[in-house]
């Protein structure tokens, strides 16, 4: 059956449809022996022998779903031109070929969730604006009441505090919040929080949709569930009426602050 090389590709797991579609218009994509540039080409994975990056596309054995504690400078893809610890790095002993969907940035430190299965992927980068994110902030200082309130609106972002890690730090210490956030909210935060003289010091994603870090140590990972990957796909698609109920359940206030946020690094 003919489809679009970049489905293929991601399906197969060498990389997302997004990053597939780099591949072909750098030239890095070959259907028959032919360099294919045009987005717009289709092939047939059962008759076709298609290379993307120097790899021969091939569907994968299974498709596999995992989340990572990722370290804080890891850089949230399998591979750095710069030579800097990758994901790859903290997945010793997983051997199908994973990518990660969204980014988690350098510096920062959390869940990142991984998979071979193109189609899901597609569907979580096309629907991110709807997938909700749960993220610990540790910030320079600390935030009034008002200005809790005030910020939080300002970034279109919901704000918390959070119990301080270090209570005997005193009323100077840096504080931690719980921030609830969608898509690129997380940029915004941050812009928001400098410019009141409260910038991010550390940022910890703890929660994607209905998958959390709780009980995952960091620099590891596990495989998801099939009820937690069900999960996932009814979160990202629009339109369905458990949704809203999906949401309020996976709310981690209670699920992963509860003995995590007490083990928060300093």
């Amino acid at each position: 059956m003919q489809e679009r090389l970049q489905k293929i590709i991601g399906r197969a797991g060498i990389a997302s449809r997004r990053h597939a579609e780099q591949l072909i218009l750098s030239g890095q994509v070959r259907v028959n022996g032919q360099v294919v540039r045009e987005l717009g080409t289709k092939a047939d994975a059962a008759t076709d022998r298609i290379e993307a990056a120097g790899r021969v596309v091939r569907e994968p054995a299974r498709k596999v779903y995992l989340i990572l504690h990722k370290p804080p400078e890891v850089v949230s893809a399998m591979a750095d031109p710069e030579g800097r610890k990758t994901l790859h790095n903290c997945l010793r002993g997983f051997h199908e070929r994973v990518y990660p969907v969204g980014n988690l940035e350098y510096a920062a430190s959390g869940l990142v969730f991984l998979t071979n299965d193109g189609d899901l992927a597609a569907e979580m980068l096309k629907h991110w604006d709807n997938v909700p994110q749960f993220y610990q902030v540790k910030i320079k200082g600390r935030l009034t009441l008002e200005e809790l309130d005030r910020l939080g609106k300002e970034a279109g972002v919901r704000l918390r505090t959070i119990r301080q890690p270090d209570a005997t730090r005193g009323k100077g210490a840096n504080f931690w919040y719980e921030a609830t956030l969608k898509g690129s909210r997380r940029d915004a935060l941050r812009e928001v929080l400098f410019a009141a003289q409260h910038p991010v010091e550390k940022l910890r994603r703890i929660a994607v949709g209905p998958l959390t870090l709780e009980g995952l140590p960091q620099g590891r990972y596990r495989l998801l569930a099939e009820k937690e990957v069900a999960a996932l796909r009814a979160i990202v698609k629009p339109g369905k009426k458990e949704t809203g109920k999906k949401e309020k359940k996976i709310t981690p206030r209670r699920r992963v602050n509860r003995g995590f946020a007490e083990k928060s690094p300093q």
